[in-house]
């Protein structure tokens, strides 16, 4: 089972819960940053920081096998790096992984490994940031996803309509066929790069129109990936020419079985661009420390009947009716956490489980609003409150 990483819950004092990864730092460069990829010369003027993704536990998949590939599963560091220039922005990320998992275009119970990058709409309000992984109702987010994936047999450019079409269905066998895969290799398309907007569960759209653009690659080398992403400080959907702007992280791992809500993810990490000066607001409320005493917060969480919705640490039993907090420190900020302790109708992302009980919704609609039937806490005391979210931001797994 995953174990909580602070020791702070066995002592009832004043304190600060585990503090956040650091915030990153884009540097300012003056090459191109049109198409960036791994082996980019401009990366060695970059600097490194380390963030920490965390198995995404909140909602259990309709998948026993998966499930039970990942019902231990540790967090994972990884580094990340930012550059921008006075139109682009561009970011990489380092994870390791022990296997190669590639997308399968001909195979339906295989999944590759990947990465994304998620960006909010709108991050003029530090406590209202956007729900991790997916928006919610007037809190977009953008999200840039690349796959590693084989060679497709889509048209290459050049007209060759020849390799457009499965290996298996053309008349080629021995040399004739293997000189087919040289080919489909040498000019095949291997590039699984989407970019979507979002505002909650099945409201994932993805961007066709052109109004957003961005170049992203994946390489794999020495027991871990490089991802990289490039994309225009400012497009329809978000602008990111700031002093300091909210970005978070996302892998998968395809040998797991892992794909949609079956991922590691950081929390919102702040980037901030060097040079550029305010928003310091943002910084302190997403690597600030958060006050409050963790064992008081564990025994209010209790006596409030938090668990009889939720399964609050791993070693608690599962429970259906609402989202797992068993790594909400890990991706969850606290003002996120706050929010839905004392107005949890503000965030309400549609969408229902289908492993809850039939007879215990998440929410109910009333006159097309979206109200949570989450007990509204926000009539306890604010030392109560605070000592709530001290708690459960130490609920996260470790990094092995």
């Amino acid at each position: 089972m995953k174990k909580l990483t602070s020791a702070l819950l066995a002592v009832s004092v004043i304190s600060s819960a585990v503090a956040a990864d650091s915030a990153i730092t884009a540097i300012k460069v003056n090459g191109n940053l049109d198409k960036v990829s791994y082996n980019y010369q401009v990366w060695n003027t970059a600097k490194f920081s380390t963030v920490t993704l965390y198995p995404q536990t909140t909602i259990t998949f309709n998948d026993k096998k998966a499930n039970e590939m990942n019902a231990n599963n540790s967090a994972i560091k990884a580094e990340v790096a930012a550059i921008y220039n006075d139109s682009k922005i561009a970011f990489m990320i380092k994870w390791p992984d022990g296997t190669q998992s590639i997308q399968q275009g001909d195979k339906t119970d295989t999944y590759s490994d990947g990465f994304a990058v998620q960006f909010a709409g709108n991050y003029s309000n530090p406590k209202e940031l956007p729900y991790i992984g997916m928006g919610s109702d007037g809190r977009p987010v953008v999200i840039h996803l690349q796959k590693e994936s084989v060679k497709t047999y889509e048209p290459n450019g050049n007209g060759d309509v020849s390799h457009q079409v499965n290996r298996n269905q053309t008349n080629l066998f021995g040399k004739d066929l293997a000189n087919f895969d040289k080919e489909v290799k040498r000019t095949g398309s291997g590039d699984y790069e989407r970019s979507f907007v979002g505002e909650g569960f099945r409201s994932m759209t993805e961007i066709k129109d052109a109004s957003n653009s961005s170049y992203s690659r994946i390489a794999y080398e020495n027991k871990g990936w490089m991802g990289t992403l490039s994309r225009p400080l400012k497009d329809s959907y978000v602008n990111l020419d700031a002093a300091v702007i909210p970005v978070a992280f996302a892998v998968w791992d395809g040998d797991k079985l892992g794909r949609n809500g079956l991922k590691y993810l950081t929390a919102w990490t702040a980037v901030e661009l060097q040079g550029k000066k305010g928003n310091k607001d943002l910084v302190a409320a997403l690597h600030g420390n958060v006050e409050g005493d963790v064992a008081k917060g564990k025994e209010a969480v209790a006596n409030n009947g938090c668990v009889g919705c939720h399964q609050v640490e791993a070693t608690d039993a599962e429970n259906l009716m609402g989202p797992s907090l068993t790594n909400i420190g890990g991706y969850s900020t606290a003002d996120y956490i706050r929010e839905s302790l004392v107005n949890p109708s503000a965030v309400v992302v549609p969408g229902y489980n289908r492993n809850a009980h039939s007879n215990y919704a998440w929410y109910n609609v009333e006159n097309g609003k979206r109200v949570s039937t989450m007990t509204d806490f926000s009539w306890l005391e604010k030392a109560d409150l605070d000592n709530m979210v001290a708690y459960l931001k130490t609920l996260k797994a470790e990094v092995k």
